[in-house]
């Protein structure tokens, strides 16, 4: 009985010692812990505000090995595919419902379409390829994360983009059209309404959803058609060889035929265009990169 006593008072005895090293241990563990991540952040602070003696001093490094992300690599369509489902294929993520042969629709996206090409996992597209009214455009808007383009008064477009053309902008000197911003990038429906009844009325608009009017198109976008809603189009002052190459070189190429001053950030390196059905069409000089459809 006695023995048995002690047995238990023995074990109990352990488990009590073994219950208090684990929290003195744990104790010791957080207040070093705290005490490290002071310490590094009062030498930090102090090298930064060159207070310290020896500013030559190192810090304790607590950190660990950085490991870059993988790069997202673009989603190629099959390659024996034909063109026009190559490149069905590869905005079947961004447009869920691809326009039937022959609707307005259709005809939209035949015309402005190639962004839609643009694999990058920050750009945002419509659902659709025409924006509705002023409503539905500002809700898809406010939708975005925009950025500014350098050296302009209010010159945004989706950051991506503006990202990618001031490095451009940067490799070569590129002036909007207008010369100082606003209606050359991203617009709003009514921007994109005045300059069609500019150029266009509704007699127009009839003739292009029925097919027998396509010109206008390389003119002037039906409202809520414009790419420059999406914040992916930009109108510039291009000249040179240098310019459209350092264009090229960040995902900036021509997809509107006959609309000379309009660029549209596809976000692909030329050699890639082509892998998503993009067909390569000189006019007049002018490299465009349309949709084969």
């Amino acid at each position: 009985m006695i023995k048995r006593f002690w047995r238990k008072s023995s074990f109990i005895s352990i488990f009590i010692f073994i219950v208090f090293a684990l929290v003195a241990s744990n104790g010791i563990t957080h207040r070093t812990l705290s005490t490290d991540i002071r310490q590094l952040q009062d030498c930090l602070n102090a090298r930064s505000s060159g207070r310290y003696r020896d500013l030559n001093k190192v810090c304790p490094n607590t950190s660990q090995p950085i490991v870059s992300p993988t790069p997202l690599l673009p989603q190629i369509p099959d390659a024996n595919l034909p063109e026009p489902q190559r490149f069905l294929s590869a905005i079947a993520h961004q447009l869920p419902t691809i326009p039937q042969p022959g609707t307005f629709e259709y005809i939209l996206l035949r015309a402005y379409g190639a962004a839609f090409v643009n694999q990058q996992p920050e750009i945002k597209l419509p659902q659709k390829v025409i924006l509705a009214n002023e409503q539905e455009t500002k809700a898809f808007q406010t939708t975005l994360t925009m950025g500014k383009v350098n050296g302009t008064n209010d010159c945004y477009l989706q950051k991506s983009a503006a990202d990618a053309f001031n490095k451009a902008k940067s490799a070569a000197r590129i002036s909007l059209k207008s010369g100082y911003g606003g209606s050359d990038c991203t617009r709003t429906f009514a921007t994109n309404l005045r300059f069609w009844r500019k150029y266009a009325n509704n007699n127009t608009l009839e003739r292009v959803r029925l097919g027998k009017e396509t010109a206008i198109l390389g003119v002037v976008a039906p409202p809520g058609a414009s790419q420059h809603l999406w914040g992916l189009a930009i109108d510039l002052q291009v000249s040179s060889q240098v310019q459209r190459q350092a264009l090229n070189k960040n995902g900036w190429f021509q997809t509107v035929e006959n609309d000379v001053p309009h660029w549209t950030y596809v976000g692909l390196t030329e050699e890639n265009l082509p892998l998503f059905g993009l067909k390569n069409k000189i006019v007049r000089g002018t490299t465009y990169w349309l949709i084969p459809l």
